[in-house]
């Protein structure tokens, strides 16, 4: 498969403090505005164009940077290397976009957005044999270039010339004026229009050069290395700065500023253009600028393939009989797809976007799409439309109360053919199918919660559509308490609960047999129904048996038969009337304690440490509280038989 190359300005000049990795190129120069009040310096204006990629997002070094850095700084020197001026600082005096979009019908879209920023200042320096250099240096470039050892933690420098006395220390200096984000696909050879602008007429010369490490090894901060400027970055083989990234043919420029390549590879590359400007007349080297570019390689070709569903069933509520048909191509960005609608219409457009096709009638339509018809690039594909719109799907249900059986009744139609079977998803473990024409059924479900029902509608047209509501099923849950054995005399509150209205019957002894707590107050054995319902009209019951015994009193067994018959298996007492259990405790003869408890629902079951206890007399002693306070002590025996 063949690849694509991006052209961009690369990388990399950094601001005051602040890591600048989003940049990806740049250059600097100067344009001399005259001397100053007292003619005896020159005032130059330095201006510093650094690029940026604007879709960048995030590196794994570089972070997320979505600005250019303001202010950033540079450097003069003396020809021998001496600073004469502190760091320059250079504002932002203006941005502008550069995009580029690779319109070819044949080819994979790529699209290149870039921006550029202008900084500027200016300085005053006195003429000087030898003259000056204006350098701006930092770390880092780009991540994973292609053709640079360790590229995040690889510097630049930026400078330009100024000419001494000795030659023309009014110049102005060359600079690349053509700013332009270029796609250009791999394989393919690209021309790109290179040339230097220089406002003196200088002779001009091109060569491809080394690109400048910053000579430092500060990573986050501004280099302040001094000229020469002759330091580059470390190549990774077979790349150099005149073999910068390969190709068939190889990255060349021509005398009047043309670049060429035909790249064969994908990858990243930096790459770095010298300017070297003479004066015409003396023929005279006044310096030399350079640019580093980066060359982004992408894979540009594709197989253009046409594609839409190849069923398309109109199974919308709405009877109109417009389709929506929608298009999948694998195709260019110029591509064009020509549709024929099997309705005896046809159409040509350039647009992917999904659209409306209206038909005359109901029916299946056969339906050809082409990609790029008359290119050698094309592709087709066919497909059917099912046009049997108006089917609406849905249901209502009556019923909502766990227990009882909840009716769901279809509503569904269909305007253009016939509903042939009904899926009922219950939202439990079981669906209910109900073919044919039937149009509700019943169903039962044991537990209150909100379930997803849903109902699958398939036709004899080819559609099927689901529709799906949250049923929200109540419950209640009736308690009427526990069995109780009471005192004569002796009252007590009934304990019901589980829903939110409550009735008992019989209603007698009772303080109000229509709340969940009333107070009873009897002296016969009686058995009490309670009914427990809800606002939603859910119901449900429960009893409870209330036994008198003359009281206070503790009953006690005197024999019991853990036989496991079902019978007497379990020594226990009967309380009556005493409403506080200190202890129960179990003794064999030799005075050891073998069950301990105050529940007097569970009683000794007649084993000690997991084991059947032996048949023998045992004794006993509990203590509890009677209801009118009366602390009560019984003591006895009790013989365990099997």
């Amino acid at each position: 498969m063949k690849s694509a190359v991006l052209l961009v300005l690369s990388c990399c000049l950094f601001p005051v403090f602040a890591a600048g990795y989003h940049i990806i190129g740049g250059e600097i120069f100067y344009k001399t505005l005259g001397m100053n009040g007292d003619n005896t310096r020159y005032r130059y204006l330095i201006t510093l164009k650094l690029y940026r990629d604007a879709d960048f997002t995030c590196g794994d070094r570089q972070g997320c940077i979505d600005r250019f850095e303001n202010p950033v700084t540079a450097n003069v020197f003396t020809s021998n290397g001496s600073r004469v001026l502190s760091s320059v600082y250079l504002y932002i005096t203006a941005t502008r976009p550069l995009i580029d979009t690779l319109k070819n019908p044949c080819l994979a879209p790529q699209a290149q957005h870039l921006e550029v920023a202008f900084y500027t200042a200016t300085i005053e320096l006195p003429p000087i044999p030898g003259g000056y250099y204006v350098a701006s240096q930092r770390c880092c470039r780009g991540e994973k270039l292609a053709n640079i050892h360790d590229s995040e933690h690889e510097g630049s420098t930026y400078y330009t010339t100024i000419p001494g006395t000795e030659s023309r220390p009014n110049n102005n200096s060359a600079y690349f004026d053509k700013d332009t984000a270029i796609i250009i696909c791999n394989s393919m050879p690209f021309t790109l229009d290179y040339a230097a602008y220089d406002e003196d007429g200088d002779s001009l010369t091109y060569n491809l050069c080394n690109a400048l490490t910053d000579g430092s090894s500060a990573n986050e901060s501004n280099s302040t290395t001094p000229p020469p400027y002759n330091s580059m970055v470390s190549y990774i083989a077979p790349y150099s700065g005149s073999n910068p990234m390969g190709g068939s043919p190889g990255i060349a420029i021509s005398a009047k500023g043309l670049l060429t390549c035909t790249p064969n590879l994908p990858g990243k590359y930096v790459v770095t253009v010298c300017v070297n400007e003479y004066d015409p007349v003396t023929k005279q080297l006044l310096g030399t600028h350079s640019k580093d570019i980066l060359l982004t390689v992408f894979n540009c070709q594709t197989k253009i393939t046409a594609g839409f569903p190849s069923v398309l069933n109109n199974c919308t509520e709405d009877a109109a009989l417009h389709v929506p048909i929608t298009n999948s191509s694998v195709s260019g960005f110029t591509s064009t797809y020509y549709w024929n609608f099997g309705d005896g219409t046809d159409t040509l457009t350039n647009s992917r976007t999904m659209f409306y096709h209206q038909y005359p009638d109901t029916g299946v339509y056969k339906v050809k799409m082409v990609v790029n018809p008359g290119l050698a690039c094309t592709d087709s594909t066919v497909g059917e439309v099912f046009n049997y719109p108006g089917l609406r799907a849905g249901f209502t249900t009556n019923g909502f109360c766990k227990g009882d059986p909840i009716t769901f009744n279809d509503t569904s139609s269909y305007q253009y053919g016939n509903i042939t079977s009904h899926t009922w998803d219950m939202g439990t473990l079981d669906s209910v199918i109900t073919p044919g024409p039937q149009r509700s059924l019943q169903y039962t479900f044991h537990k209150g919660d909100v379930y997803t029902v849903s109902l699958t509608l398939q036709t004899d047209k080819h559609c099927e559509k689901t529709v799906t509501k949250n049923l929200r099923v109540y419950e209640v849950n009736p308690y009427a308490g526990n069995d109780t054995i009471l005192a004569k005399g002796q009252q007590m509150v009934m304990q019901g609960s589980g829903g939110e209205f409550y009735s008992w019957s019989p209603t007698d002894g009772l303080s109000d047999p229509n709340i969940a707590q009333p107070t009873l107050n009897y002296n016969k054995d009686i058995s009490y129904s309670l009914r427990v319902s809800n606002q939603q009209g859910c119901v449900g019951y429960d009893s409870v048996q209330v036994k008198y015994y003359t009281g206070p009193e503790i009953y006690v067994p005197n024999a019991f038969s853990p036989n496991g018959d079902g019978l007497n298996d379990y020594f226990r007492f009967i309380p009556v009337g005493i409403v506080t259990y200190k202890f129960f405790r179990i003794f064999n003869r030799w005075g050891t304690e073998i069950y301990s408890s105050t529940d007097f629902r569970g009683g000794w079951d007649g084993t000690f440490k997991g084991a059947p206890a032996p048949v023998d007399t045992y004794i006993w002693i509990l203590e509890g509280t009677d209801l009118n306070g009366k602390d009560i002590l019984k003591r006895g025996t009790v013989t365990l038989v099997r």
